[in-house]
């Protein structure tokens, strides 16, 4: 089975020779690189074609223009060739056993999506422990969301399941993946596997990590549009979810703003006496 590694690339030129070195490293060799580069402003063309080089493993495409993330990763789906995809960021890396435990995986049953562990780690790629949510979940029940990120990398999917849905909506553009992974979990059953296949950079410039909360806006847009498909209302799980969680967020915010308060009344009057010495 070929795995098609897709790389959707937009200013990570200064990481992309790690990602590179682990994909070379990979113990399955069936596979090829599909890197669609979304109009870049720093030297990411000229660094990845340089470590790439002549290497006909690696296909390096240019948008004529920046489109967004929902584009770029749709188009590298679409220039895949491979049985099985999995996309790839190219400030990330993963294991050297990656691509076979997911070739594995889809030969021995037929899942939509297979994901593993991963490892959550810092700028300089030093692991800070696992990831604490990924498990094995059920998501064919009509109520998964992946609002606890159970599915988060690495990812791999079958073309044949793929095929089956709208595929990527090039109008999101942040939470691409949370959207591909709704739609897969309505064609057909997800594997977990426990081993941490995946090394997840943590930086300031990350899409997720930059735009946290712009990142859940686009998770809610997916979510909508799954409930739509299903024809299931999702008013009551956004309230619980996201306005709770809100309204959690104020009420804390005026508890400490009260302690301070009291905290400030109390050594006020323990410190007055003390103060009037120090005023004479």
């Amino acid at each position: 089975m070929l795995f098609s590694i897709l790389i959707a690339n937009h200013n990570n030129g200064r990481f992309f020779k790690d990602c590179y070195n682990s994909i070379i490293a990979q113990t399955y060799t069936n596979w090829e690189a599909v890197i669609v580069e979304d109009g870049s402003t720093d030297d990411s063309v000229q660094v990845i074609k340089n470590i790439i080089c002549n290497d006909n493993r690696f296909r390096f495409v240019e948008n004529d223009k920046n489109y967004g993330c929902g584009y770029t990763k749709r188009r590298c789906a679409e220039l895949a060739k491979g049985e099985v995809c999995g996309f790839l960021d190219p400030d990330d890396t993963i294991a050297a056993n990656a691509l076979e435990k997911m070739i594995q995986a889809h030969q021995h049953n037929d899942h939509a999506l297979v994901y593993s562990n991963c490892y959550m780690c810092d700028e300089n790629l030093v692991q800070h422990g696992l990831y604490p949510r990924s498990r094995q979940i059920d998501a064919q029940k009509n109520d998964f969301f992946n609002l606890e990120y159970a599915v988060l990398a690495f990812v791999s999917f079958k073309q044949s399941f793929y095929i089956k849905t709208a595929g990527i909506d090039p109008y999101m553009q942040r939470a691409v993946d949370q959207d591909l992974y709704l739609k897969l979990a309505e064609t057909g059953s997800f594997y977990f596997i426990e081993d941490a296949l995946y090394y997840y950079r943590m930086h300031h410039k990350g899409i997720s990590v930059s735009n946290y909360d712009r990142s859940v806006f686009w998770h809610w847009v997916a979510i909508m549009q799954a409930a739509k498909r299903r024809n299931i209302n999702v008013e009551e799980l956004f309230l619980q979810n996201y306005v709770s969680k809100e309204k959690f967020a104020k009420l804390e915010k005026a508890v400490s703003k009260s302690r301070a308060l009291k905290f400030a009344n109390y050594w006020g009057t323990k410190l007055g006496p003390v103060k009037k010495l120090f005023r004479k």
